[in-house]
C-alpha cells in the first residue's frame, strides 16, 4: 500500500481505493468518520444510521472494512457483526465505542475472543483513526 502522502500526490486507481462501511446510530458521528477517512483519498465511506437497513443493504466481499457502534438501538453493534458474519464470514468488522464501561463489560462475556485492537474509542483524532484503519486494512486475515 502506498503512504498517505503518495496517494494525496498522485491519483488513485479505483482498483486501490478501499471501501469502508460506517454503522452509527448518531448522524453527526457517521459524518465525522466520513469525513476524517474520505480527507485520504485511499478511502471511499459508505454510512447508516439504522443498523437493519445496513444490515439489508450489506452484501459479501463489498467492503475491506466494516465499522459498527456498539451501542445502538434495535440491534446493537455485537448483534450486527454476528449477522454480517453469516453473510461474509471473512469480513474485517470493528467497533466504535464512547462508553468504556459498556464495552469492558460486554467484551468480557459474550465477546471476549476479539482483539482489543478491534475496539476504536470514541472521540479519536483523525490521524489516530486513519493509523488504525490503515492498520486494520492492511493487516491479514
Amino acid at each position: 500500500m502506498r503512504s498517505r502522502q503518495d496517494r494525496v500526490m498522485t491519483p488513485i486507481t479505483n482498483a486501490e481505493r478501499r471501501r469502508i462501511l460506517v454503522v452509527d446510530d448518531e448522524p453527526d458521528m457517521t459524518l465525522l468518520f466520513k469525513m476524517a477517512l474520505e480527507s485520504d483519498p485511499l478511502y471511499d465511506v459508505y454510512t447508516f444510521n439504522d443498523p437493519v437497513v445496513a444490515l439489508s443493504n450489506f452484501k459479501a466481499g463489498l467492503y475491506d472494512l466494516v465499522m459498527l457502534d456498539i451501542k445502538m438501538p434495535e440491534m446493537d453493534g455485537f448483534d450486527l457483526y454476528q449477522e454480517m458474519k453469516k453473510i461474509d464470514s471473512k469480513a474485517k468488522i470493528c467497533f466504535l465505542t464512547a462508553s468504556e464501561m459498556y464495552y469492558e463489560e460486554f467484551r468480557k462475556e459474550a465477546y471476549s475472543s476479539l482483539d482489543k485492537d478491534l475496539f476504536i474509542r470514541k472521540p479519536i483524532e483523525n490521524e489516530e483513526l486513519l493509523n488504525k484503519i490503515n492498520k486494520m486494512i492492511s493487516s491479514p486475515d
